[in-house]
């Protein structure tokens, strides 16, 4: 249990935070309003450029991202700012009805969030709300136009507002939390890059016309983790509870679904691929049909690498755990098995 649980850690970069001190929970309402009567980033587009988040709330976020199979879910998170950083210290579901491809908070859930953040002041939890999060299953973290139109209207009346995108089944399979932080720029603003993809990612055919079409509405935000003494007393109950399922559970059968659907979509990539190699046999070398057929082959070799990736973690995986706990794989019978045999004959 507790190797299982160090390694979600290192995988996650999850640091401990003065445990003395435990300062990044520690929340300044006169401090913060200061901040918010300022309002740096009115003044810059790109103010904020960091994300911490807590441990516990990361864990909660995946959590509820990965009940909602291949619907998308959403929720809100708690925290507080600090110069060009926002800490995200809690999340909490919100009771929204999703799809395969859109979710939207409705006035019940409006109401909700107004009543959570009500019993969490009266208790002494005084964090704002600075930021919604919603899953991706199976294609990547990033905005799509719904979102941007989301994110920007958090923006105009709710800010400072981030939006988080987790990806359940890309998390499961990798072995690490897929996870992306974003801010969307305001109307008037022309960005001279576009910034909102930045870094390769391995995007559905379905999904590819989307992914492209807003990104020069939305900028990145680095992300990093934290804990406190408490998260970590708190993350060792929850591995008291699913250690078993952790050590028992193979990626590739619990991701077996998404599996498939990345097999799917990357024979249609190399069809794709074969189809333009075709059409530009006749082309000259270096011209942008040429280019674009290299290109579109070139995603496709990073995507069957990717998918041949996991696909190894997971059988290496689950061989490791079959010779630690079940003596598989070894031809040597165990003492154990050994004296059974020979009590049968």
């Amino acid at each position: 249990m507790e190797t299982a649980y160090k390694t979600w850690e290192l995988e996650n970069n999850v640091k401990l935070v003065d445990p003395q001190r435990d300062a990044l929970y520690t929340y300044d309402a006169a401090e913060q309003k200061e901040i918010n009567d300022k309002k740096p980033w009115k003044q810059d587009p790109h103010h904020f450029k960091h994300v911490r988040i807590s441990a516990v709330a990361l864990i909660k976020m995946v959590m509820h991202a990965r009940s909602g199979g291949s619907i998308e879910v959403m929720g809100l998170m708690q925290g507080k700012i600090s110069g060009d950083t926002i800490i995200v210290t809690d999340a909490f579901m919100l009771p929204v009805e999703g799809t395969e491809t859109r979710v939207n908070a409705a006035d019940e859930a409006n109401e909700y969030l107004v009543q959570y953040l009500q019993l969490c002041r009266d208790q002494g939890k005084m964090e704002n709300a600075v930021g919604w999060y919603h899953s991706h299953p199976g294609y990547g973290c990033w905005l799509s136009g719904i979102d941007v139109t989301t994110q920007s209207t958090h923006q105009t009346f709710n800010d400072p507002f981030l939006a988080v995108v987790i990806d359940p089944d890309r998390s499961i399979s990798a072995g690490k939390v897929e996870i992306g932080a974003f801010r969307t720029f305001p109307e008037s603003y022309k960005p001279t890059e576009t910034s909102g993809t930045d870094g390769y990612q391995t995007i559905p055919l379905a999904k590819i016309e989307d992914f492209g079409a807003h990104a020069s509405r939305y900028y990145s935000l680095e992300v990093s983790h934290f804990k406190s003494t408490l998260d970590t007393h708190l993350l060792e109950l929850l591995w008291n509870k699913y250690w078993v399922q952790t050590l028992s559970q193979s990626p590739l059968f619990t991701n077996r679904e998404y599996g498939s659907k990345q097999m799917l979509d990357l024979s249609n990539k190399i069809k794709e691929a074969s189809t333009m190699v075709g059409r530009s046999g006749r082309q000259p070398t270096g011209s942008s049909a040429c280019k674009a057929v290299d290109e579109k082959i070139d995603k496709a070799v990073r995507d069957s690498n990717k998918i041949a990736g996991e696909e190894m973690t997971g059988l290496m995986a689950g061989d490791i755990k079959a010779k630690l706990f079940n003596g598989l794989g070894d031809a040597t019978p165990q003492p154990a098995a050994a004296a059974v045999e020979a009590e049968a004959l």
